[in-house]
């Protein structure tokens, strides 16, 4: 049986959108990314707006490339609920200022827990109105084995259906295709003969509007008051007077808890769709496995364990993919083949300016913006999400953050915090993109001011560890002994400044299993060809930016203004800016600069410098990541005290070594 929707177009009874309402809500259960989804799907700017009979404020924004506005929600479990929070997510659907504009819904749900999204998805169904269903977090699914029949779930509950990685970005663009074509659920939940025949006489009172009068029928039968209210305004104390006392004549020979009745009901739905729609791999047999398992979350033998994961992880990602793998494209494909082809080309252009702006090779849009993100952040980015899967699909993940969550809560984060701190030592791009897995704002912050602080990636730690070579091996030792301490004294400091709660650390631990190499493969793939698809341009405007800099002679400006600086406070010659200059802009573009010019420099200069390079700023890249991560206001302070932090460090390393005579030769 198919509900008879209030609208209806042609002949053929579809469902016609109506083209002057442009408004969407997004609802959902707790912990489903509903805000995540907002902020990709809008705008900057936001506003909010007050549910009568709360204390709750609902922002909304634009919607990027479209018309209207989107809403975000608290979450859900039920539309009966009496939660003041769960009924402003459902009592904004009657708000006089917002029901009139709704285009549709777009409910969110969790691809790991998918029955309580399908039940809160039927509930919403009663409103009639269009709804797209956003099975959200599919990697997070398919790492635990679960697979989902998309096209089949769409054809049962008669909607559009989607899946998003959001916090990735990944899907948002399509699921934004579809909202054009939205439509009301076709799915028809059943009541008893009571409630269907109270549904139909409230039918029969109230006239058609935006929202179903079914749904405020069973609201209704409920008690609830927000309803009421409703009702009232929109039909007058006399339609009111009648359906309470339909409501009297009903609870007469029914004193049973309707809205337990109704949750019961909404969820054995839900549960016979699963089954339908829903596979999952058995959970694996293999004792050595399990047991492996159960090694990896003890601390005598988790601790040893999460040694060579991070190591192994170091060497695939640090060592083959930012070393030899970018080097083997840059020179076997991009030096040896691309950049001496599209030179030749570009040297047909009659104008030096514009030839350089294309190809020169410190700034060029080419070098610095294309190639740099596809020699250098492509292969490693997809090393990282290849790595970072086979933690995740093997289940390996939750247990060590589990193992240093104890570790990690000093310095304001739990025990996911290693995922980003580990990862900046292969490429603090990535790893300030990895800390959209923590849970609060403090905890993203505290991250990404460490990384950006303390973390010395790949390319940069070879060229440390070739000049720190030269010298004698305690220098090497001082010089990773100041940073690992500076590391946790930094995150000690922050996490008594910056303000916000720390989030317990609540993770699902999944049984054990053997990665699935293609799944892993693919969704590294997919991740790595959204994440460049939104960096390209960034990279290429930036090299533009800083092109246009150095050729108004703001460079040269920025070396004789800073010279006696570096000299006096840092005991640094000048050739320093040079340094620091290609070091923001390529971390191994500075150091490597700094080994061609290390002959003019002493020791004590020498790990000076390594030691600012290391904690003044990451490559540009990362900087424009962090700013788009991060907002402007965050990403200026932690950048303004990163800078700050490491020319103070910087300056008392090499006055107290000059006063103390260690000369590290």
């Amino acid at each position: 049986m198919n509900r008879v929707h209030d609208k209806r177009g042609d002949d053929t009874g579809g469902y016609t959108a109506d083209i002057h309402k442009s408004d969407y809500i997004v609802v959902g259960n707790m912990n489903v990314g509903k805000t995540t989804l907002f902020e990709r799907l809008s705008g900057s700017e936001s506003s909010s707006i007050n549910i009568p009979g709360t204390t709750i404020r609902v922002k909304s924004r634009k919607i990027k490339g479209l018309n209207g506005k989107i809403y975000d929600t608290p979450g859900i479990f039920s539309i009966f609920s009496s939660n003041e929070d769960e009924k402003a997510s459902r009592d904004i659907l009657l708000v006089p200022a917002i029901h009139t504009h709704i285009r549709g819904l777009i409910l969110v749900a969790d691809a790991k827990n998918l029955k309580r999204s399908i039940a809160i998805a039927l509930q919403y169904a009663e409103f009639g109105l269009p709804m797209l269903f956003n099975i959200n977090m599919v990697d997070e699914s398919s790492s635990r084995g679960i697979e989902i029949n998309t096209d089949k779930l769409s054809h049962i509950l008669g909607m559009e259906v989607c899946t998003t990685i959001a916090r990735e970005g990944i899907g948002v663009d399509k699921l934004k295709t579809k909202l054009e074509n939205i439509r009301p659920s076709e799915f028809t939940i059943e009541y008893s003969d009571e409630v269907e025949k109270f549904i139909d006489l409230v039918e029969k009172l109230l006239k058609p509007e935006n929202i179903s009068s079914r749904a405020l029928g069973l609201l209704f039968l409920v008690g609830d008051t927000s309803v009421k209210s409703f009702i009232r305004n929109m039909y007058g104390h006399a339609v009111l007077n009648q359906l309470n006392q339909l409501v009297i004549e009903f609870k007469q020979g029914n004193n049973n808890s309707l809205e337990i009745l109704f949750e019961n009901l909404y969820h054995q739905k839900a549960g016979k769709i699963l089954k339908e729609v829903v596979t999952i791999d058995p959970p694996t047999k293999n004792p050595f496995i399990l047991t492996f398992g159960d090694l990896c979350t003890q601390l005598s033998t988790g601790i040893p364990i999460a040694l060579a994961v991070v190591a192994g992880m170091y060497l695939f990602v640090g060592t083959f993919a930012a070393t030899f793998l970018v080097d083997t494209i840059n020179m076997v494909f991009f030096e040896g083949f691309l950049i001496p082809l599209i030179s030749n080309v570009v040297g047909l252009i009659p104008n030096g300016l514009i030839q350089d702006l294309i190809m020169d090779p410190d700034f060029g849009v080419l070098p610095t913006g294309v190639f740099l993100a596809l020699g250098l952040v492509l292969p490693v980015i997809f090393c990282f999400y290849i790595a970072f899967g086979v933690l995740e699909d093997s289940g390996y993940l939750p247990r060590i953050s589990m193992l240093l969550d104890r570790i990690f809560k000093g310095m304001g984060l739990n025990g996911k915090g290693v995922i980003p701190l580990v990862m900046g030592f292969s490429c603090v791009t990535m790893s300030i993109l990895t800390t959209r897995i923590l849970n609060t704002e403090k905890e993203k912050n505290i991250a990404c001011f460490l990384v950006f602080l303390c973390m010395p990636c790949a390319p940069l730690i070879a060229v440390m560890l070739v000049i720190l070579d030269k010298m004698p091996f305690y220098a090497t030792i001082i010089f990773f002994s100041i940073l690992l301490i500076q590391f946790f004294l930094a995150g000690f400091l922050a996490n008594k400044i910056l303000p916000g709660q720390l989030s317990s650390l609540i993770m699902e631990i999944p049984v054990m299993r053997v990665p699935k190499p293609l799944s892993v493969i693919k969704m590294a793939a997919k991740k790595s060809y959204h994440f460049m698809k939104e960096a390209i341009p960034v990279f290429i405007y930036a090299s533009v930016v800083i092109f246009i800099f150095q050729r108004i002679g703001g460079l040269e400006m920025l070396e004789r203004l800073l010279g006696p600086f570096l000299d006096s406070v840092l005991g640094l010659p000048e050739k320093s800016i040079q340094v620091f200059i290609k070091t923001m802009i390529r971390r191994e573009s500075g150091a490597a600069e700094l080994g061609h010019l290390s002959g003019q420099f002493t020791n004590l200069q020498l790990i000076t410098n390594l030691l600012v390079m290391t904690l003044l700023a990451p490559c540009i890249n990362a900087i424009i990541v962090l700013f788009k991560e991060r907002g402007v206001r965050a990403a200026s302070s932690i950048l303004c005290v990163v800078i700050i932090y490491a020319f103070v460090i910087g300056s008392i390393v090499n006055h107290f070594c000059r006063f103390a005579g260690i000369t590290f030769t």
